[in-house]
């Protein structure tokens, strides 16, 4: 069994086990057919994983790992909002007549702020300041931008990251405001995996641990089923994550840049419906 996998379930029966409902409350979100989504949740979930032992992807079900990594790169490297700078249509449902998702996630990392040292974006400072004060304590990103956020179609879910350079090894923290443990859990800790490795290798690190810290996980209702299901499947070792090590420019990788090489999973054979 691979480590994301012993999470992912032990996650998962604690929300059903112990979780709350926002059965008897009024909801925002809502299924496609114009029902209320309601979700059992817990509070604060705290995850660990150690990039250097093994990649976290969980084998109980396929984690669409090319499509997760077009997407952070869509949003670090490219910083963008636009959903035709990205090859899936995971956003389509936030999509505003422009095209675009709002004043949200890659558009945050692109803004320009002044520094002593110059004129940089969130990204290039972090860049920077893990070549040149890789001791740093300040090294953070952040896209919950207030003064944005009434022209965002979507507040920002994984919204800070925190790196921390310690022996030689880049550890992060993803901290989440909100986690659709089915739909986004195992997407966004494969995403953040992969963004530690690429700003490890362009600064001479290796990948350390990856801290995810979720404010309210929960399950929604009609995934509950699924969950329960997939929960049942066998599981399997960790792939191997492979980086093309000739790569040291951040804004050179590729989704042709990684790989999972000898990832075994079983199939959910069904179409997750998606709370919105």
């Amino acid at each position: 069994m691979s480590l994301a996998d012993e999470i992912f379930i032990s996650n998962c029966s604690e929300i059903l086990k112990n979780g709350y409902s926002d059965r008897n409350f009024p909801v925002r979100t809502r299924w496609q057919d114009g029902e209320k989504a309601y979700t059992v949740k817990r509070f604060g979930i705290v995850n660990r994983y150690d990039l250097s032992k093994e990649f976290p992807a969980i084998t109980i079900r396929k984690t669409f790992f090319k499509s997760a990594v077009d997407e952070i790169l869509w949003i670090w490297q490219k910083k963008s909002n636009r959903l035709s700078d990205l090859n899936s249509g995971i956003w389509n449902s936030w999509a505003d007549e422009r095209g675009t998702i709002g004043k949200a996630y890659g558009y945050q990392l692109g803004i320009k702020y002044d520094y002593p040292e110059g004129k940089f974006d969130q990204v290039d400072r972090i860049l920077f300041d893990l070549k040149n004060n890789p001791l740093s304590r300040r090294i953070i990103a952040s896209m919950y931008n207030f003064s944005d956020l009434n022209e965002m179609n979507l507040y920002p879910c994984a919204y800070g990251l925190t790196l921390n350079v310690c022996g030689g090894k880049l550890n992060a923290i993803l901290n989440q405001r909100s986690q659709d443990m089915l739909v986004a859990n195992n997407w966004n800790v494969c995403q953040y995996a992969v963004l530690v490795h690429m700003f490890a290798q362009v600064s001479g690190l290796a990948a350390g641990e990856l801290v995810h810290v979720i404010a309210d996980a929960h399950i929604y209702d009609r995934h509950i089923p699924i969950v329960e299901r997939i929960m049942k499947n066998p599981v399997y070792d960790a792939p191997r994550f492979e980086i093309d090590e000739s790569v040291k420019d951040f804004y050179q990788f590729t989704t042709d840049s990684f790989s999972l090489k000898e990832y075994k999973y079983s199939e959910l054979g069904e179409k997750i419906p998606v709370a919105i």
